[in-house]
């Protein structure tokens, strides 16, 4: 279903995938969560899938400059630096309330840097596939990496035994993953990542749900609207650390996360 409220020129789907055109289409870049539809029909006609949200190739985050302003996050930064060097054919981003805004203008750059399609989605889906990763006992780097591997496709992952939680995590996948090594197996994931994996992204139930009684970090990637969001829910909580960071994460937030873990008595 074309949203036909749009300016001129804007192609933006509801639900329905607009039919690929040609026969060599081979690579699709996706950013945020497009409709599941979309994942279907390329998984369907076994299109090899980027997510352009992770750091896919090794190139200066500097050569983006020219492109889009420093102020925007690490995340829609990354997603320019995937495009200008992937060769993908054509690229699905999420301008709904399931991404951000700040990804709209993204869309709107990518148009016209690049030679390819950007073809705009907002993802209203609602029906939930389960949040069992962002509940098991495992490492919250593996958790992570599976739940973001997850959006390429549209099939429901493996079930996995709850665990009694003694931290939480609650946000946005971040940039750099090596913050997420600080945490217990035992860390239970909240906030777009339980929504990542829910195949719901734009469900702000989900994504506002926390558990009061455990010790937990509330991140967003510097720039980020969510930055507004991790920090009201984080003021709400009873025992909290607000967190942003930009690329790269510093000693002093790593130090951060784990005085607030080690005073929190996580790890005894």
């Amino acid at each position: 279903m074309i949203d036909t409220n749009n300016t001129a020129g804007d192609t933006i789907i509801d639900s329905e995938l607009r039919p690929l055109t040609g026969d060599n289409i081979t690579k699709v870049g996706i950013v945020g969560m497009p409709p599941l539809e979309v994942i279907r029909s390329l998984n369907k006609k076994n299109i090899a899938i980027y997510d352009l949200d992770t750091q896919l190739v090794e190139a200066d985050m500097e050569s983006t400059v020219p492109y889009l302003p420093r102020v925007y996050c690490a995340i829609l930064r990354t997603v320019v630096l995937n495009a200008l060097h992937l060769a993908v054919d054509t690229i699905y981003i999420d301008v709904g309330p399931g991404k951000c805004d700040c990804a709209l203008q993204v869309a709107t750059v990518l148009e016209d840097i690049l030679t390819v399609p950007v073809i705009k989605t907002r993802n209203h889906d609602t029906t939930p596939f389960g949040t069992t990763i962002c509940r098991t006992k495992m490492g919250l780097q593996e958790k992570f990496l599976r739940i973001t591997e997850g959006v390429t496709s549209a099939m429901a992952g493996t079930n996995h035994t709850p665990c009694q939680p003694s931290a939480g995590f609650w946000g946005v996948p971040p940039r750099d993953f090596s913050i997420l090594d600080l945490f217990p197996a035992t860390t239970h994931i909240y906030g777009w990542t339980r929504c990542m994996e829910n195949k719901t992204a734009a469900d702000r139930q989900l994504e506002t749900y926390y558990n009061a009684t455990i010790p937990t970090v509330f991140f967003a990637q510097s720039f980020c609207a969510k930055t507004g969001l991790a920090h009201h829910l984080a003021g709400k909580h009873p025992q909290a650390l607000y967190l942003d960071c930009d690329v790269t994460a510093s000693g002093s937030v790593k130090a951060k996360i784990q005085a607030f873990l080690e005073l929190s008595e996580v790890f005894e």
